[in-house]
């Protein structure tokens, strides 16, 4: 099946099935005109001719000279593909089993039975053991206590088998509730005393007030008869400009479904139109046989009051539950234009790496709806993502082929190995096939820094882009607020050094210990001494009140994020070569041009390798502005919370 985009329109490559992509029957901003809804007498008109036609036909299927078309509607294609007779429905089955559970025998007469069987049951017993066992059941079943608890499990248990009605059953329950009280009134027995306290609870008449609101609501709103032996639904919504429908449909064969309800729509607010309705009218216009492409223009000239003709979906509904939005930062750009697999691309939701992300439906598992975090104003429908799993798998996918494309290019050097070599080479191909290693979505979760526990501030950059500098600008300025970490070595101290003041002098089996155990931010190597900064030397700092300030290389966030430390990462980034000449010749420096553009490239590797663990970035087009900039995002974190990692607050 090829499927293609022209100007948000579906196509279909001639010659193929037809396509189960979505459109998006009402997108914000798109232009939309007045059309007033008929009157609802109309709509009656329409349903009697229905109902009339309905007959007709039934009178001629029982005189055999008509065959219903199997391909009218989605339901009747299922019947035919059925190889039943007749389609088993749920709700008939279980008022069926309610039905007979009301007629079932009183509780005290099942119990007698059950005595008179096992006085039977004892008499044909031959051993005393089984026997006496016997009449320790009869004297059980014979005990007061034993026989209300039992009637008391029959009752709830017939009220536990009721099927609940799918509609409103009345809209008067407050005027029962007053009937009620009226009639107890002259009662004077503890069960109407208690009944009558209930109904006069403030709580239980809002209650029912509240009932009879949302009662007449849905009585109205859901007219239902039947269509051609099918059940129909009338519904009718309020389509505003600032409030779009909010639902995307799909061709099934002559039918026009709706494939997905999106958040933040009329329908999805109203909650009558659901996934899997088959839509018969629109304001008395004929769906069925129409592309999708054309009921989307035929909703864009639609405004005010839409009546829908529904037949409703027969797919089981899942229990209702509360969403819960889940907030994700993204690993990975996403561009829903260069998605062909995205099911409706008018609601793809376009992110950047690094972007914070509010999910609040995941119950597609492939597509997820979403907000962007700041656009919740703005965006007035939820858009779609690709889920977790289904972006791994892609991920993971892209891996393969590039990963074999490699090797294929690498084929002449691969045939001059022996073939050990090319064993151990082609199976490291199939190694990290682990989705959880493929970055995706990390969930989050607002924080706000304890005002006695500053979160470490980790400035990462190139050589030469400034990171250092205002560092050590900050520790000089601010000696009482800001502090280093005290850092490890295995070499000797000198005169004038202390221990725990310039390093933490340390032994190299001892160092190695720590390093193994993963007690270091980041390790190196000097003249054959090991230098290194732990973790512990930056809780040290962090528990001293202070704010505790790290120059790293990329490599040791993964470390200090893993810790409990919860850093705060800001990357300083050059600004381009010619600038970033003045200011290394304003401090003496006169580097290479293939020195500057080297800063710039490995600035570039670090943000695309490492930006999704950036919480700000500061290009250093000035020192000063920079420092300052630096300063006010270091503020920030008193007065403002924070996304961080959910993982941290576990």
């Amino acid at each position: 099946m090829i499927t293609s985009h022209m100007n948000g329109y579906v196509q279909e490559a001639s010659g193929q099935a037809k396509s189960h992509r979505e459109r998006a029957v009402d997108c914000p901003g798109e232009e939309s005109s007045l059309v007033k809804s008929p009157h609802c007498s109309a709509h009656m008109e329409r349903i009697q001719h229905y109902q009339e036609e309905l007959r007709k036909r039934r009178e001629e299927d029982s005189r055999g000279k008509h065959d219903i078309d199997p391909n009218a509607s989605l339901r009747l294609k299922k019947l035919s593909q059925n190889p039943k007779v007749g389609i088993d429905n749920p709700t008939f089955e279980g008022k069926e089993k309610a039905t007979k559970d009301a007629c079932s025998q009183d509780p005290v007469a099942e119990l007698e039975e059950l005595l008179q069987a096992l006085k039977w049951m004892q008499q044909c017993l031959t051993d005393a053991q089984s026997q006496q066992d016997v009449e320790l059941i009869m004297q059980l079943l014979a005990k007061e206590d034993f026989r209300n608890a039992y009637t008391i499990y029959s009752a709830v248990a017939q009220q536990m088998n009721r099927v609940s009605p799918t509609s409103p059953l009345t809209a008067q329950a407050q005027d029962l509730c007053q009937e009620v009280q009226r009639i107890l009134q002259s009662s004077q027995q503890k069960e109407g005393l208690e009944l009558r306290t209930l109904l006069t609870n403030p709580h239980l008449q809002a209650l029912m007030q509240v009932h009879d609101s949302v009662a007449v609501q849905e009585m109205a709103e859901e007219n239902v008869t039947q269509y051609l032996g099918e059940t129909v639904k009338l519904v009718r919504l309020e389509k505003t400009r600032d409030t779009p429908l909010g639902a995307t449909v799909r061709n099934d064969m002559d039918s026009v479904v709706v494939s997905r309800v999106v958040k933040g729509g009329a329908a999805e607010r109203s909650g009558l139109l659901s996934e899997g309705d088959e839509i018969l009218e629109i304001n008395g216009i004929s769906i069925r046989g129409k592309h999708v492409n054309e009921v989307h223009d035929l909703l864009q000239q639609m405004h005010g009051t839409l009546t829908f003709l529904l037949i409703p979906s027969s797919q089981i509904k899942p229990a209702p539950h509360r969403q819960t939005v889940m907030h994700v930062r993204a690993y990975f750009d996403y561009d829903p234009s260069d998605d062909p697999f995205v099911p409706c691309r008018e609601l793809g939701l376009s992110f950047q790496k690094g972007d914070i992300l509010h999910v609040i439906s995941q119950d597609d598992p492939n597509w997820w709806q979403a907000y962007r975090d700041g656009d919740e104003d703005n965006q007035p429908l939820a858009g779609l993502i690709p889920g977790k799993s289904f972006q791994q798998q892609r991920e993971s996918l892209k891996k393969t082929i590039t990963d074999r494309s490699r090797e294929h290019q690498g084929k002449l050097w691969y045939s001059k190995k022996n073939k050990k070599q090319r064993k151990k080479s082609t199976s490291n191909l199939s190694k990290n096939t682990d989705y959880d290693d493929i970055l995706t979505y990390e969930e989050m979760s607002l924080y706000h820094q304890p005002a006695n526990r500053k979160r470490p501030i980790a400035l990462i950059g190139p050589t030469n882009s400034g990171h250092d500098e205002v560092r050590r600008r900050l520790l000089s300025i601010e000696p009482e607020k800001f502090a280093v970490a005290v850092p490890h070595t295995t070499r000797n101290p000198r005169i004038h050094e202390r221990n725990g003041r310039e390093y933490h002098f340390v032994s190299r089996s001892a160092f190695e210990t720590d390093l193994a155990a993963g007690k270091f931010i980041e390790s190196g190597e000097y003249e054959k001494n090991l230098y290194g900064t732990s973790t512990d030397s930056v809780r040290h700092v962090v528990n001293s009140g202070r704010i505790c300030l790290l120059c790293l290389h990329t490599r040791s966030l993964r470390v200090l994020r893993s810790s409990n430390l919860k850093p705060y990462v800001i990357f300083i980034a050059p600004p381009s070569q010619e600038r970033l000449r003045t200011l290394l010749a304003t401090a003496g420096k006169t580097p290479k041009p293939e020195e500057l553009k080297e800063v710039i490239e490995k600035a570039r590797e670090m943000e695309h390798n490492f930006g999704h663990f950036f919480d700000a970035t500061i290009v250093n087009m000035d020192p000063d502005q920079a420092f300052h900039e630096l300063r006010r995002l270091i503020d920030k974190l008193d007065t403002e919370p924070q996304w961080v990692p959910t993982s941290w607050l576990c």
